[in-house]
């Protein structure tokens, strides 16, 4: 029997050596899991994210491990703090080689319930805050030639749920935004591609199933048994994460990979 965490969690030293990775949302979950790994793979990793606190433990727990990192706070559904802070990371690193789109939020609700406002945050959290990014990182990248950009999408983006519209929505037009870019880039040397969790073991993820739960939606063991057998570890997915952005991949571009242990596969 596997082991899933402690393979996981192998890490492959110096993989990113000298590469720079801005991780967006990297104060927990998903792209906390991520940022620990790049480190230790030899990355210099920018945590971008509001949580101050999250993002400190975040930092301490690498420089502890003898890996570089730092934490930049910020609002990312707002232009100028996404200028302002990829900026202030160019100057502190140099410019970036890796981007993590993690950065985002989630909401379960009765379509017809929801709100414009509801619709207008959940946009900006989710589809503004990646576009922003991405859009002040390429031009690094392009002077580079060379950049690997992994989106956070989801499996809303291939199928439905109840309670799940807005979200589904935003994460489709994630990865609408990474087929476009990775075309459109292709020549510059830029890759571009995207992760598609399902339920996954992080704050975000066990909120969600806390909410559907709240609203009669079952997503207990044997729900999750039916579909993706069990719940996802945010180790799990910087696994895939990581690979999608390092050069072992390199002819892998514009792709959305579902991480549901053959959920999205099953009839």
């Amino acid at each position: 029997m596997i082991d899933r965490k402690t393979a996981a969690e192998a890490v492959i030293s110096d993989r990113f050596s000298g590469k720079v990775a801005i991780v967006t949302g990297g104060a927990s979950g998903m792209g906390r899991a991520q940022s620990i790994r790049l480190a230790a793979e030899g990355a210099t990793v920018a945590v971008v994210d509001m949580n101050e606190t999250g993002g400190s433990v975040v930092i301490e727990s690498i420089r502890e491990s003898g890996g570089k990192a730092t934490f930049h706070c910020a609002d990312l559904t707002k232009p100028d703090a996404v200028a302002s802070t990829v900026e202030e990371i160019r100057r502190t690193h140099g410019p970036a080689q890796l981007l993590f789109n993690n950065a985002g939020t989630i909401l379960v609700k009765p379509y017809a319930e929801t709100t414009e406002e509801e619709f207008d945050w959940l946009v900006r959290a989710n589809v503004r805050s990646a576009f922003s990014v991405t859009r002040q990182v390429i031009p690094q990248m392009v002077a580079q030639g060379y950049g690997s950009i992994v989106m956070m999408s989801s499996v809303s983006a291939f199928r439905g749920f109840p309670m799940e519209a807005l979200y589904g929505m935003t994460k489709s037009a994630v990865q609408a935004l990474m087929t476009n870019i990775a075309i459109e880039y292709r020549n510059s040397g830029i890759r571009c591609n995207a992760i598609c969790p399902a339920f996954v073991r992080t704050p975000h993820g066990l909120r969600e199933l806390d909410d559907f739960k709240a609203l009669g939606v079952a997503w207990d063991d044997s729900a999750l048994a039916e579909t993706q057998l069990h719940i996802c570890e945010p180790e799990d997915v910087a696994s895939v994460a990581l690979y999608l952005a390092s050069d072992e991949a390199a002819f892998l571009n514009g792709v959305a990979i579902p991480i549901d242990n053959g959920w999205m596969a099953k009839a």
